[in-house]
């Protein structure tokens, strides 16, 4: 075989591998993102459960805890592409059902915790590719954490 036969056949491996290396480095970078706001919003669920199990009325307790969860999001870089507004929940020890105002009306020396949810809608508009079948321009990323109230702190 002459070297005039093999003449252009990088070109067209080039041009049969480019697409799939750039789909791997897209998939890579949605991950990453994905990875990074999971991470954010644990941090920030985080934060917000204990803003919100350290003060002494559940009215309190959900200005403190937004104000955590959006300082901790800004400090990831992270913007949601919808409003924060966090899901409050509560527990009292022996009651089957309680709120999350229930949590902060319990009595001094009964066990009480507080959950904050935090959802987020994460883009990756400016990663994606639109030749790819398929793939996704936005995901809900959830965030959850729960924090115990000070069983012998007053509450309101």
């Amino acid at each position: 075989m002459t070297r005039a036969a093999e003449r252009g056949s990088v070109s067209i491996e080039v041009a049969v591998l480019a697409p799939a290396f750039i789909a791997l480095m897209v998939l890579a970078g949605v991950v990453g993102r994905n990875a990074v706001a999971a991470e954010a919003l644990d941090a920030a669920a985080h934060d917000a459960a204990r803003a919100a199990s350290i003060s002494r009325d559940s009215g309190t307790a959900r200005k403190k805890a937004l104000e955590a969860a959006q300082n901790q999001l800004d400090w990831h870089g992270l913007a949601c592409g919808n409003d924060l507004s966090p899901t409050f929940t509560g527990a009292v020890a022996g009651s089957d059902s309680s709120s999350f105002d229930d949590a902060f009306s319990s009595t001094v020396g009964t066990d009480a915790t507080v959950t904050v949810t935090i959802s987020c809608l994460v883009s990756f508009k400016d990663i994606t590719l639109d030749i790819l079948p398929g793939m996704e321009s936005e995901r809900e990323i959830t965030g959850q954490f729960t924090s115990p109230l000070d069983r012998y702190r007053s509450r309101q």
